[in-house]
């Protein structure tokens, strides 16, 4: 499968949200192909470069984007949001006259829902608070007994580096991710001793 990459400093995971502003020729014309033709691309982390100018060497696991909405509300700034779809590996790359990268990747593939076990549950409390204050910055519908849903969105919201949340999000393990989770916030004293 080849899909154009947008290579950010951010992490998008599966059924994530991220809100961009695409200004850049070649993202423009991205995104514009993707609206028109209901086709998705690429989000990776940055490597080493910068997110504009000169084409920047993305990590090597991203996540495929989804844009759910879009306006124009200046001249040549176009306000999007993506939903993360599913992880995937980049086998090869290249970049285009235009300075847009496309790559042939490989689709990993999405966890199946697992039921949170009881030993993590002491991970709900903060997350309930942390929904209540993100508001709708996190989609519904918000899995909360499901491990992979609860590990994938305290990832993405949690004030880590932006290469700890890369790590976390290239596990295979969601359970190991949830785990890793809960020993960090324990560590950090932020988990209740209640349910």
């Amino acid at each position: 499968m080849e899909i154009p990459l947008f290579p950010l400093n951010a992490v998008l995971f599966p059924d994530g949200q991220l809100s961009l502003r695409v200004f850049e020729q070649r993202y423009m014309e991205m995104v514009t192909h993707a609206l028109r033709d209901g086709s998705n691309f690429g989000i990776c982390l940055i490597t080493t470069g910068q997110e504009v100018g000169q084409p920047a060497v993305p990590q090597e696991i991203g996540t495929i984007a989804q844009i759910t909405e879009w306006d124009m509300q200046q001249l040549g700034v176009l306000n999007i949001k993506v939903r993360g779809v599913q992880r995937f590996r980049i086998l090869d790359r290249r970049i285009e006259a235009n300075g847009l990268q496309v790559a042939d990747i490989e689709a990993l593939p999405n966890e199946p829902a697992q039921q949170l076990p009881a030993k993590l549950a002491r991970l709900l409390p903060l997350m309930r608070v942390i929904l209540a204050d993100a508001g709708d910055a996190v989609p519904l519908p918000h899995a909360l007994n499901d491990v992979v849903w609860l590990g994938n969105r305290y990832a993405e919201l949690l004030p880590i580096s932006l290469m700890a949340k890369q790590k976390l999000m290239e596990l295979d393990d969601s359970l190991l991710r949830a785990e890793t989770i809960y020993q960090y916030l324990e560590q950090k004293g932020l988990l209740s001793q209640s349910n």
